[in-house]
């Protein structure tokens, strides 16, 4: 009896071992798993945030206008050009983008420093500047989209004319910057998702 009790002992002994060695294996293996997924994200959110404020930096267009200076002559053709810069909405856009590239390159050297030293404040530090970019990121989404969509709408109460009409290039370009930005909008957003659940499974 004694002899098997020590045996059943023993093998209850070395079951709890072998879980908590199975526990511990998987717990290591979904962290790299995470880590791994949010360099991968990371690197797409640098890529796509910097296409996006190259896209609308080289953003250019020259085109002639006819205009009408005196109502007895026929129009005249001006040529009138269309930058990025004349916009401060734009403006913010691209700062914002360049911010948020320049950002994300920093935080995959924080992560990849922190998975061989494991500080805890680094990961606080890294969810909430990945927040700030986010909503840096939405809220210049946000202006850049309400002045594109003047732009191609125009607004008759007000007596603004639209005129990607006219800059159809420039306007083309532009959205395609915008739906740059907010793909690393999208980007930054499943990061704080991920870090948020994460630090949920712990608990």
């Amino acid at each position: 009896m004694e002899s098997q009790y020590k045996a059943s002992s023993n093998g209850v002994i070395e079951h709890g071992i072998t879980n908590g060695g199975e526990e511990k294996y998987v717990a290591v293996a979904n962290k790299r798993k995470m880590v791994g997924w949010s360099l991968f994200l990371r690197v797409a959110a640098v890529a796509l945030g910097l296409a996006a404020a190259v896209v609308l930096g080289l953003d250019k267009q020259t085109t002639t206008v006819a205009m009408q200076l005196v109502p007895t002559l026929p129009p005249v053709n001006v040529p009138v050009t269309a930058e990025w810069h004349y916009l401060s909405a734009f403006v913010y856009f691209l700062a914002a983008n360049a911010i948020a590239s320049a950002y994300g390159a920093i935080s995959l050297l924080l992560i990849l420093a922190n998975t061989r030293v494991a500080n805890r404040k680094i990961d606080v530090i890294v969810v909430v500047l990945d927040l700030s970019t986010t909503a840096l990121l939405f809220s210049s989404f946000g202006a850049a989209a309400a002045v594109g969509i003047i732009g191609h709408e125009g607004n008759s109460h007000v007596q603004w004319r639209k005129v990607c009409n006219v800059f159809d290039k420039f306007c083309v370009q532009g959205a395609a910057a915008m739906l740059l930005s907010g793909g690393a909008s999208l980007v930054f957003f499943l990061l704080v998702a991920i870090s948020i659940l994460n630090h949920h499974n712990k608990y």
